[in-house]
């Protein structure tokens, strides 16, 4: 299993008030996606537990968009990866920021 922590810094905070949530499953070819309203100002904590070694290139670029798109300032977001394709990833940090930011 390799670990990866990763810190961003966006370009604003999550708008919400929600403080918690998660997404996804962990099972083949998915991931479990937790976020937590618990970092300060505009920072994002990235950690990502994945069975795939060797793909740290992809999972930077792949958070590097996130990151450019979602603006997620103010999450602790803890990946449990599955093997999941990049454009799962993208797709559940996009739909977590979106229940962050839900009313």
């Amino acid at each position: 299993m390799e670990m990866l922590k990763v810190q961003k810094v966006a370009k604003r905070r999550a708008v919400g008030v929600r403080e918690q949530g998660i997404l996804g499953v962990v099972a083949s070819g998915n991931l479990e996606v937790l976020f937590e309203r618990v970092v300060p100002g505009t920072a994002c904590e990235i950690e990502i537990a994945t069975p795939m070694k060797g793909y740290d290139h992809i999972w930077q670029a792949v958070l590097q968009d996130f990151i450019d798109r979602c603006s997620p300032g103010g999450l602790r977001i803890t990946i449990n990866d599955g093997g999941a394709r990049p454009d799962t990833v993208a797709l559940r940090l996009m739909q977590g920021v979106a229940m962050m930011e839900a009313e």
